[in-house]
């Protein structure tokens, strides 16, 4: 019965995504109200300002549909369209804020690099870690592990 009602939801999803593109589409312009959903891959990479040492990332947006879009987009309201994560005011710092020894600063998690860091290898690690837990228990029914994604250096920054 579970499986029903996982495959109604997403057709559910699916038709919803559909009808709003659709609209759109109908429309002919877009308006203020219109939301751009990208559906493939975004290049995640470095601000113009910065040399970067390392390769952009490939993010796969459309395989993170499962979870909440307030997940990642924390300040988004659900209504406005999405705003980068570096657009002023939210990780729009390109230099690493000087270290205090001893104390966090409020800058480390606008620094994008930071911020790009602690939310994807977060996420992560925190569902390695839940399949570990899972693996580890003695009940007999045991869900399905989740996927997880890279945690380290070059499983993102591929050459």
């Amino acid at each position: 019965m579970q499986k029903k009602g996982f495959k109604f939801m997403w057709l559910m999803v699916t038709a919803m995504i559909v009808c709003f593109l659709t609209a759109g589409a109908i429309s002919g312009k877009e308006t203020k109200d219109d939301m751009c959903i990208p559906m493939g891959d975004i290049e995640l990479k470095a601000p113009d300002s910065v040399e970067s040492i390392r390769p952009s990332v490939r993010f796969p947006h459309s395989s993170h549909f499962d979870y909440s879009c307030k997940q990642c987009h924390h300040t988004w309201d659900g209504s406005e369209q999405v705003q980068g994560c570096m657009t002023s005011g939210c990780h729009d710092l390109d230099q690493a804020p000087k270290k205090v020894k001893g104390a966090k600063s409020d800058d480390d998690i606008q620094y994008y690099k930071n911020a790009y860091h602690a939310q994807c290898i977060g996420c992560h690690k925190n569902i390695k870690a839940k399949n570990k837990e899972i693996e580890l228990s003695v009940s007999v029914m045991k869900p399905k592990l989740m996927k997880t994604g890279p945690t380290g250096c070059i499983q993102c920054h591929e050459e």
